[in-house]
């Protein structure tokens, strides 16, 4: 029986500059960053000769690892939110319109401005990573 979540895991093409995004510009924490291959990342990935960069980052509660493959490797998928297996992170943001603000001033590309969403939500928006996955902010619903 599945108890709890472990970790949200990302392929990236550059883990130096994926941790640098995630960490400098989202505030996570870097909890540790190792290389890894053998038999058993082979069996793990299905994929011989596998040779992974890991980071695991926090934020809060949460864990996302990071890898880049140094072989094999691999290639840029379409990650259009419409595609089949397409993910997201939703982050929660005291403020949607002033976060908004501070990442756009510090390169950060959003599919569009924030705008208020279904269920009462007071703002949500669309940003990339530097691989152009998909991430989310989310304002709390304040308590009535």
């Amino acid at each position: 029986m599945i108890t709890s979540h472990n970790h949200s895991s990302f392929t990236v093409s550059d883990l130096e500059r994926s941790v640098a995004f995630y960490r400098d510009l989202l505030g996570f924490t870097e909890e540790n960053r190792f290389e890894t291959r053998g038999a058993g990342i082979d069996q793990i990935t299905a994929l011989p000769g596998a040779h992974l960069k890991v980071a695991h980052l926090l934020l809060g509660g949460f864990r996302l690892e990071l890898i880049e493959y140094l072989s094999p490797g691999g290639r840029a998928i379409d990650l259009s939110t419409n595609n089949v297996g397409s993910a997201h992170i939703a982050f929660y943001a005291d403020d949607v319109e002033e976060t908004y603000r501070e990442l756009s001033e510090k390169g950060v590309r959003f599919k569009g401005s924030p705008v208020a969403a279904a269920h009462g939500r007071p703002g949500v928006a669309y940003f990339l990573d530097p691989d152009g996955i998909t991430l989310e902010l989310s304002e709390h619903i304040q308590p009535k």
